[in-house]
């Protein structure tokens, strides 16, 4: 089931999260975040769009939701998308479900979506471009996790399209 997300979930979410900062190349954080991080994070992206879940037998297994592209006022009308599943469910249909119900909620709101995908990473490319996202930039080598240098792609979607 997709649902808006609670701050109960903060802890599910930051457990999801912190798989992904301490294995992986996919965020460029590199500190565990706590639930009340996770909270404030919540309260903050709430303003700007959903903040929703994908509950399964009462169990958070992903989140997904949009916040600010830029500060500048001439952004307002673009946001980038976020989606995480907790490791071991992808493959299921389950990013395309809560990302889908996303993108139907926040689209009628914004022109505009970004995903910004750090590389290489095959599963979530694959999950942006079946969205509709199309592939507009590169950037070699902008990050470094686990003494390698990361490069990032950005995705858009751009309202009329999807």
């Amino acid at each position: 089931m997709i649902r808006e997300a609670l701050q109960s979930d903060s802890k599910a979410i930051a457990e999801i999260y912190n798989y992904y900062i301490l294995n992986t190349i996919v965020t460029f954080e590199l500190d565990p975040v706590t639930p009340e991080e996770i909270s404030r994070r919540m309260k903050n992206n709430k303003k700007i769009g959903p903040y929703l879940v994908y509950e399964e037998d009462n169990e958070v297994i992903g989140y997904s939701y949009v916040s600010k592209f830029r500060d500048r006022k001439a952004y307002d009308n673009s946001v980038e998308s976020t989606i995480y599943l907790k490791n071991g469910y992808g493959g299921k249909g389950i990013g395309y479900k809560l990302y889908s119900e996303l993108l139907s909620l926040v689209l009628p709101e914004y022109h505009v979506i970004i995903g910004g995908i750090s590389l290489p990473n095959e599963a979530s490319v694959k999950l942006h471009e079946k969205m509709g996202f199309k592939k507009v930039g590169h950037f070699r080598e902008v990050g470094k996790k686990f003494g390698k240098w990361i490069d990032v792609g950005f995705w858009e979607l751009i309202g009329n399209s999807y």
